[in-house]
């Protein structure tokens, strides 16, 4: 049997010791180029990056906790990056915070591999091995640090302040196509606005909810993402087995408010779960 690499051994302390606080992104997984001691004919370079952002105020069942790992795996590949936020409200301890960043190097190029030693070559590829069972088991363990750690009890979803956070990291990344996964309720609840009422989904005035988001200045810059939403409208009595209905036309509201939100800062919301989503991020 194959020895694990002793980085992939050590990766869940790895998780805890460098991603439990809010400091730079530093990548969890290891340079395959200077794990082989090879130098690189080129700058590394992104070709997708996956934001994760999990609101820890959603009461996500585990049919909704399969398809949100579901839809990240395709994504895990060479060439790709992966980060992963959790957000709620500035109360009760909670905060948005960074739970991983990891990239994965790209395979070597053909030519570059023509003039590199064999052996050498031999632990780049190993190297990319290490990468793709690293990124699966931190990708694991993110996700339930940030879904065993919510609640729906928390008194607040600073949805809107949390976002405009979270994208100015988005923003900045250098991938050349960035997509953005968003596991939450889409409630706003907070001294700007609440999209609730009798503990029941609100039929929100889209345009009269935009001006608070103006007046506020919680316009944020995506950078062009992609946007997708899994778990749009859920609520804490949806866990019950008699749960509350909305109807289309209070959907369709917070629908609309949400694609204007994200035309206006920058990115294109391509799919808008409610509460799944029907297809996969392509």
């Amino acid at each position: 049997m194959q020895r694990l690499h002793p980085w992939l051994a050590g990766v869940g302390m790895a998780l805890c010791a460098a991603h439990a606080q809010a400091e730079p992104a530093t990548n969890a997984l290891p340079d395959c180029y200077q794990y082989a001691q090879l130098k690189r004919q080129a700058p590394a370079t992104v070709q997708t990056e996956l934001f994760v952002v999990i609101d820890q105020t959603t009461p996500f069942n585990s049919d909704l906790r399969q398809s949100l790992a579901q839809q990240i795996s395709p994504l895990l590949s060479p060439g790709n990056a992966l980060t992963v936020f959790a957000f709620s409200a500035y109360t009760q301890g909670y905060y948005t915070r960074r739970m991983l960043h990891a990239r994965m190097d790209a395979p070597m190029p053909a030519s570059a591999r023509d003039d590199s030693g064999k052996a050498l070559l031999q632990k780049f590829d190993q190297c990319l091995t290490f990468q793709k069972q690293g990124i699966q088991k931190l990708t694991q363990e993110a996700l339930v640090k940030a879904l065993s750690q919510g609640s729906s009890s928390i008194a607040k979803s600073d949805v809107l302040g949390s976002l405009k956070d979270i994208a100015t990291q988005v923003q900045a990344s250098p991938a050349q196509r960035k997509v953005v996964l968003l596991a939450s309720d889409m409630l706003e609840n907070s001294s700007i606005s609440s999209f609730y009422s009798n503990k029941a989904v609100r039929k929100i005035d889209a345009a009269a909810e935009w001006k608070k988001v103006e007046a506020n200045q919680l316009q944020a810059n995506f950078g062009g993402a992609q946007i997708y939403v899994l778990g749009a409208g859920l609520i804490d009595t949806d866990t019950q087995k008699n749960g509350v209905y909305r109807d289309p036309q209070t959907m369709n509201a917070l629908r609309g408010f949400w694609e204007q939100y994200f035309t206006a800062s920058q990115a294109k919301l391509v799919d808008f779960g409610m509460p799944d989503l029907l297809g996969r991020i392509q």
